[in-house]
């Protein structure tokens, strides 16, 4: 009986034993790991990492380089024919619409009949075109008559001048008359036959489509009155419009990349070539641009387009995008402190960005950073996410 309770005893005495080595241990084990972790964590912008951390990050370090970047003014605006490429069509001398079936967008050839009018003013002028080719006939027979008589001394020089003052003036009516049925679209073949039509045509003076139409048959059109807006094939350019404050900033000749509404990158191009010289009411000044030979596949009157107008900068300090970290709202760079068979050694150094281009940002440094200064151009946010990490930890 001694010999169990001297036995309890002695487990009891163990296992309080056992006790307070394991919580000794626990206690050893915690603070190592807490030394480890402030060897990781320097301070709250300095970190080192083992050279097994930097192998497994993918670490890679540069310096910074001076390039020659070029801003960006951005710019809406639309896909637009050529200036000289858009014919209006009006009704010189107006009239009734009887036939008619153009829609916008629909391709014509140049001489091609577009609309037809009525209006009772036809038959006047080709009746008096008639009357006055033959009054010019019987004058002219006259002025020859008279100009023989004249030579043999029969007739007064007197008649002689009146009758060439007849034919002149005859001749001025009826070249007006001719006039004003060319311009009204009146048959001359027709006319010629000695036949009177009570309508003209209009005729297309290019090839090309319909831009805008606004006729309907049975419309009384006057000559001031748009009937037809034509434009040429293939005579596109990019029509932008940009704000007051960036036009100092626009030359003929820049770049102009532009896209698509539709169109995630700015792959196309085209080259400035006229400025506007006034502001609209919304403040924003035209910009037309040529598109480069490449680049209007695909593009129709009135799409939307974005572009970015380059303009190139003097030489600034640039850095690889993936260098430049983001931690509560504000840039950061990672600077490479030292290097040893311990391990490398970062620290966090805020920055300011400028410009960017293609895989480009410019960086404004503090006057703190060498000019000759090891950047992470590669795995900074490891290194971040590491940063954070220790510093949760402590």
């Amino acid at each position: 009986m001694k010999f169990i309770k001297r036995l309890s005893l002695g487990s009891a005495l163990g296992l309080v034993l056992l006790t307070a080595c394991s919580k000794e241990q626990k206690q050893s084990d915690e603070e190592t790991v807490k030394k480890d972790t402030t060897a990781q964590a320097e301070s709250a912008d300095q970190i080192t990492f083992s050279k097994d951390q930097f192998a497994m990050a993918g670490i890679q370090t540069g310096k910074v380089e001076s390039r020659n970047l070029k801003s960006i003014i951005k710019a809406t605006g639309v896909i637009d024919v050529e200036p000289s490429s858009v014919v209006t069509i009006s009704a010189p001398l107006g009239g009734y619409i009887k036939t008619a079936g153009l829609l916008p967008g629909q391709p014509i050839k140049k001489g091609q009949v577009i609309a037809t009018l009525e209006n009772p003013e036809f038959i006047d002028i080709q009746q008096q075109y008639l009357e006055s080719s033959s009054r010019v006939t019987l004058l002219q027979q006259e002025f020859d008559r008279q100009q023989l008589l004249r030579k043999q001394d029969v007739n007064a020089a007197k008649t002689l001048q009146q009758v060439t003052s007849d034919l002149q003036v005859m001749k001025a009516k009826l070249s007006a008359l001719d006039a004003k049925i060319s311009m009204a679209g009146i048959s001359k073949a027709a006319l010629s036959e000695g036949k009177i039509l009570p309508s003209a045509s209009l005729y297309s003076p290019i090839t090309g489509y319909v831009r805008t139409s606004n006729i309907n048959i049975g419309r009384y059109v006057n000559p001031t009155d748009v009937l037809f807006e034509l434009a040429k094939n293939g005579e596109l350019h990019l029509a932008l419009n940009v704000f007051e404050k960036d036009i100092d900033q626009i030359r003929a000749g820049q770049t102009i990349r532009f896209g698509l509404g539709s169109e995630q990158e700015l792959n196309r191009t085209a080259t400035v070539f006229l400025i506007g010289k006034a502001t609209a009411d919304d403040r924003m000044i035209p910009v037309h641009c040529h598109l480069s030979p490449s680049s209007g596949k695909g593009l129709l009157p009135g799409m939307y387009a974005k572009a970015w107008i380059e303009k190139t900068t003097d030489s600034v300090p640039v850095l690889p995008n993936e260098s430049i970290v983001q931690s509560e709202g504000k840039d950061y760079i990672f600077i490479q402190t030292s290097q040893s068979d311990k391990g490398y050694s970062y620290k966090m150094v805020p920055v300011r960005k400028g410009i960017q281009q293609d895989n480009l940002t410019q960086v404004i440094l503090p006057s703190t950073v060498a000019a000759d200064a090891v950047i992470v151009t590669k795995g900074a946010y490891a290194i971040l996410s590491a940063l954070i990490n220790a510093s949760e930890e402590e």
